[in-house]
């Protein structure tokens, strides 16, 4: 590596952080299937203390990681009854806000849906003005895309959805 790339990419824009996010529920019937903060119509839906939206529990765990933020569930533990059936939208509003206090910016993240069914990609743009929404950044700056797991695991079976996702922020922090 030259000098110069160098100082270009590590001096020129300090406190650069990547953060990484998993989350998985199990489906069970009876629950709405609620994903990027929407709710997706399906025959059944993922079961968690909250509402179980993978999506942006992945996202969260990805920003709390990158910030030293500790982990969703340190921050939001499940078991509290404040969190009970909440949105997760609002977990992630309130994680945006920690960011905010430690200085940091969202330069970037990319998520994928790891689920055999329902066919997601018709509520991805949805799902993308959500999240860009809550975070208040240009929904340009998340990807969301969506993937089955070709029959494998508990995913290709059907008998849950999991997600993940990895996140650029910036900050005033040296490295």
């Amino acid at each position: 590596m030259t000098t110069k790339y160098y100082r270009e990419i590590y001096m020129e824009k300090p406190g650069l952080r990547i953060g990484i996010g998993y989350d998985s529920h199990p489906l069970v019937p009876g629950i709405k299937l609620i994903l990027g903060g929407i709710s997706i119509p399906h025959d059944k839906g993922l079961s968690g203390w909250s509402d179980a939206d993978v999506l942006t529990h992945a996202i969260i765990d990805a920003l709390c990681g990158a910030a030293d933020l500790g982990d969703k569930g340190t921050l939001f533990p499940p078991g509290e009854p404040e969190f009970k059936d909440i949105s997760s939208l609002i977990l992630l509003d309130k994680t945006r806000v920690l960011l905010k206090e430690k200085g940091f910016q969202i330069i970037n993240i990319d998520t994928t849906i790891i689920a055999q069914k329902p066919r997601l990609l018709p509520f991805i743009p949805e799902m993308r003005k959500l999240v860009s929404k809550t975070l208040n950044i240009d929904n340009t700056q998340i990807t969301i895309k969506a993937s089955t797991s070709n029959g494998l695991g508990f995913t290709g079976r059907k008998e849950g959805i999991a997600a993940q996702a990895i996140t650029l922020i910036q900050g005033n922090h040296s490295l």
